[in-house]
C-alpha cells in the first residue's frame, strides 16, 4: 500500500525556498489557477509560433464521379499490366502512356514506387506502387498515401484525382490519412522572400468511389482530419525550439486552445502551488531553471459521470541532464523530451475536433531540467506528492520524477485507467530501435487493448516485462523509500517502468485494495528520429495520438 501523505512543515526562513515544505505564496496567486485568469498572471508570456495547420496545404474531397480532375493518381499492385479504364475524361494520349509504362516495364508496381507521367503529352499521372496483392493492408495504403504527398511537385498541378481499383472504402480512407499526415512542415523560423509565398493556394485531392461509399467515406475522412490536427499539434510542440517553448508557454497554448471549446477546461498548477502541495518530483526537476515548472490539467466533458481515462505526459521542454549533465553531441535533440506532454495535448485536441462526448483527463508534467546553483543534486532526497521519498542518484533520470507526481495526481480523478507517455530511456531505443514503443502495464487487458489499438493505426507498441526483480532493484535505497536509478546498466527501460509503478495509486481498502489499471509507454525511440515512418519527413512524429484516440473512442 502506498504511504499516506505526510503533513508538510512550514519553511523556517522566509528567505529560503524549501523543496519539502511550502513557502508563502503571493497574495495574487489563487489555488487552481484557471485558464481565464492565467494570462493576467503572466503577462510577458509569448505564445510560440506554430507551424502550418493541417488542411491549409491539402484538402481531401470524396466524389462519386468518375470524371478526372487534374492529375490522375493511380495506385497499382505489383504485376498489374492493365490500368483502370473506368475514369472518364482521361485523355487517350495519357492512357497510351500508362499502357506503355506498364507493358515496357518502366513501372512494376513495387511498394513505394512512383512514376510521374508529366509533360510528355496531354494529361498528367502519378503511377503509385502498392506492392504484392497478398501483402496489402491498411498500413501499406497509409504509407502509400504519405509517399504520394511527398512526391507531389508544383509541376503536377493543384488538382488530383485518386482512382483505386484494388482498395475498398477503408483502404481509401487509410490512403487519405497517410496523405494528410505527410502534409506537414515546420518552417516558421525560416526567413522567406515574398516570391516564396506567391503561390500559397491549397492542393485539392479527390477520391473517386462508388456512390454508396461517398457519404460514409467522407465521414471517415472528416474524422481522420480532426485526429490529424491533433497529431500536427503534437509535432508543432515537439519541433518548437526550447527558447520559445517552456513550461508556462505550453500552459498558455493549452489555455488558449481551451477557449475554442466549451467542453474543455484547462487549469494550471504553478510552481508556487506545486511547492505548497508537496509535488517534490516536479519541483526538484524544474527549480534549477529560471523558467519554472508547472502541471497542466486538461478536463474534457468533466461533467460526465463515471470513471474515465486519465493520460499523463512527461513534459521536459529541454533536458540538459541537470548536474549530471549530458554530453554535448545531439543535446539539441533534448527539446523533444517533452514528447509525452505533446501527445497529451494532441490527443485532447483530436478528441475535441472529432466531437468525442466522453470524459477524458490529461495531465502534462512540465519542467526544464537545467544545471544551476539551486538545481537538485545527485544525493538529494525528495518527498513526492504521494508522500514517498526518492533518493536522487542521477539528475538525468528526471522524467520519472515529474511523472511520480503526475501519476499520483491522476489517482484523484478515480480513473478507469491511467496511461503515461514519456521519452524516458535510451535503453528502450537500444531494445526496440525506432520501430516500436515500449509498453509496460500492471493490467493484462489494458496492455492488450493498447497493443491492438497501436496495430490498428500503424503505431506499434511492444509489450515489455514488469518483473518483481525490477521493482526490488528500484527500492534498494538505504536512506529513502526508493531510488531514481537502477543498480546497473542492464534493463534500464524495465527498471524505469518498475519505478513508475510505485506511484500508481490504489483504490479500495484492506483485502479489496488494488492498483488502478495503468500502462507506461516509453516513446524515446518513436517520438523522433524514426527513419522508416513514411508519414514524417523529419522531426517530431506525434506518435500515439492516433493510438490513444482509437483506444478511447473505438473509431
Amino acid at each position: 500500500m502506498n504511504p499516506a501523505r505526510r503533513a508538510l512543515s512550514p519553511c523556517r526562513s522566509p528567505q529560503r525556498r524549501c523543496l519539502w515544505s511550502p513557502c508563502s505564496r503571493p497574495s495574487w496567486l489563487s489555488a487552481g489557477t484557471a485558464a481565464k485568469v492565467a494570462p493576467k498572471m503572466r503577462p510577458r508570456i509569448e505564445v510560440p509560433p506554430l507551424g502550418p495547420r493541417p488542411g491549409i496545404h491539402m484538402r481531401i474531397e470524396i466524389s462519386p464521379s468518375n470524371t478526372l480532375h487534374g492529375t490522375l493518381i493511380l495506385p497499382l499492385t505489383q504485376g498489374d499490366d492493365v490500368a483502370d479504364a473506368s475514369l472518364t475524361g482521361v485523355p487517350s494520349a495519357l492512357k497510351a502512356q500508362i499502357a506503355n509504362a506498364l507493358s515496357d516495364g518502366d513501372f512494376k508496381g513495387k511498394k513505394g514506387e512512383i512514376l510521374a507521367l508529366v509533360g510528355t503529352g496531354e494529361g498528367r499521372a502519378l503511377l503509385v506502387g502498392l506492392g504484392k496483392t497478398k501483402d496489402l493492408d491498411r498500413d501499406v495504403w497509409r504509407d502509400t498515401g504519405a509517399k504520394v504527398t511527398a512526391a507531389m511537385k508544383p509541376s503536377h498541378g493543384k488538382e488530383f484525382t485518386v482512382a483505386a481499383e484494388d482498395g475498398d472504402m477503408h483502404d481509401l480512407a487509410a490512403m487519405a490519412e497517410g496523405m494528410m499526415l505527410r502534409d506537414y512542415s515546420y518552417d516558421v523560423y525560416i526567413t522567406k522572400d515574398d516570391e516564396d509565398d506567391e503561390d500559397d493556394s491549397e492542393v485539392v485531392v479527390r477520391f473517386a468511389c462508388e456512390d454508396d461509399d461517398t457519404e460514409p467515406l467522407a465521414a471517415i475522412v472528416k474524422r481522420m482530419s480532426g485526429v490529424v490536427k491533433g497529431v500536427h499539434r503534437s509535432r508543432d510542440l515537439g519541433n518548437c525550439p526550447p527558447n520559445d517553448l517552456y513550461p508556462m508557454a505550453y500552459a498558455r497554448q493549452a489555455m488558449e486552445f481551451a477557449e475554442t471549446s466549451d467542453r474543455l477546461n484547462v487549469s494550471v498548477i504553478t510552481y508556487e502551488e506545486a511547492l505548497e502541495r508537496g509535488m517534490g518530483g516536479l519541483v526538484a526537476v524544474g527549480m534549477g531553471s529560471s523558467r519554472k515548472p508547472c502541471m497542466v490539467i486538461f478536463e474534457l466533458n468533466a461533467e460526465q459521470g463515471g470513471r474515465a481515462p486519465v493520460i499523463v505526459g512527461k513534459g521536459i521542454t529541454f533536458d540538459t541532464g541537470g548536474i549530471s549533465i549530458k554530453p554535448s553531441p545531439s543535446m539539441d535533440e533534448m527539446k523533444y523530451d517533452m514528447g509525452g506532454s505533446s501527445v497529451v495535448f494532441g490527443l485532447m485536441q483530436a478528441l475535441v475536433e472529432t466531437g468525442w462526448e466522453g470524459k477524458v483527463t490529461g495531465i502534462a508534467c512540465m519542467a526544464e531540467n537545467m544545471p544551476a546553483a539551486n538545481a537538485q543534486r545527485p544525493g538529494d532526497v525528495i518527498r513526492t506528492y504521494s508522500g514517498k521519498t526518492i533518493e536522487v542518484l542521477n539528475t538525468d533520470a528526471e522524467g520519472r520524477l515529474v511523472l511520480s507526481d503526475g501519476l499520483w495526481k491522476a489517482g484523484e480523478y478515480d480513473p478507469e485507467y491511467i496511461i503515461d507517455l514519456a521519452t524516458l530511456t535510451g535503453a528502450c531505443v537500444v531494445a526496440l530501435g525506432h520501430e516500436a514503443t515500449g509498453l509496460w502495464s500492471n493490467d493484462d487487458d489494458l496492455r492488450s487493448r493498447i497493443h491492438e489499438a497501436g496495430n490498428a493505426v500503424g503505431e506499434l507498441a511492444w509489450p515489455m516485462p514488469l518483473l518483481p526483480a525490477f521493482e526490488k532493484e528500484m527500492t534498494d535505497s538505504k536512506i529513502a523509500d526508493t531510488r531514481n536509478l537502477g543498480a546497473g546498466r542492464w534493463g534500464g527501460a524495465n527498471t524505469a517502468a518498475a519505478f513508475l509503478k510505485q506511484f500508481v495509486p490504489s483504490r479500495g481498502e484492506g483485502d479489496d485494495e488494488e492498483q488502478i489499471p495503468w500502462a507506461h509507454m516509453d516513446i524515446a525511440g518513436t517520438y523522433w528520429g524514426a527513419k522508416t515512418n513514411a508519414t514524417v519527413k523529419h522531426g517530431a512524429t506525434g506518435v500515439h495520438v492516433r493510438t490513444l484516440h482509437h483506444l478511447i473512442t473505438g473509431e
